[in-house]
């Protein structure tokens, strides 16, 4: 089953370069049948430009969830503290294969959906 996440253009960009190989989220979808993620690039982009397999999905203290993924976060210190500011944890969702599409999508016109505030389950 996959999700459609809605990532802002310079991290998803870095997510399709692989500079960036976890996805932060201060909440998660629930369903743990969630095998793949398909990358939504929030305003100004506002396409849907690929999809990656999810690794593993990692719970854990804000600080500590820094230390485990701040080679690969793709994000400064600064952003990264700045974005859990009022939470003790977090989620890092660990980006696996990577499939970047030819031609980006219209979410309206190819999957008839308005863009998720958060994520949006598919079939």
């Amino acid at each position: 089953m996959k999700v459609l996440l809605s990532i802002k253009p310079e991290y998803a960009e870095k997510i399709f370069d692989g500079e960036k190989r976890f996805e932060f989220r201060r909440s998660i979808f629930k369903n743990p049948d969630i095998t793949h993620i398909v990358v939504y690039a929030s305003s100004p982009t506002q396409k849907v430009i690929g999809e990656f397999e999810i690794i593993d999905i990692v719970h854990e203290n804000i600080s500590i969830l820094w230390d485990i993924t701040r080679k690969y976060s793709g994000i400064s210190k600064e952003n990264f503290f700045n974005y859990f500011s009022d939470k003790k944890k977090g989620y890092a969702i660990q980006i696996g294969n990577i499939t970047e599409y030819d031609q980006p999508l219209s979410l309206r016109d190819e999957f008839g959906l308005s863009p998720p505030q958060s994520f949006i389950y598919l079939s």
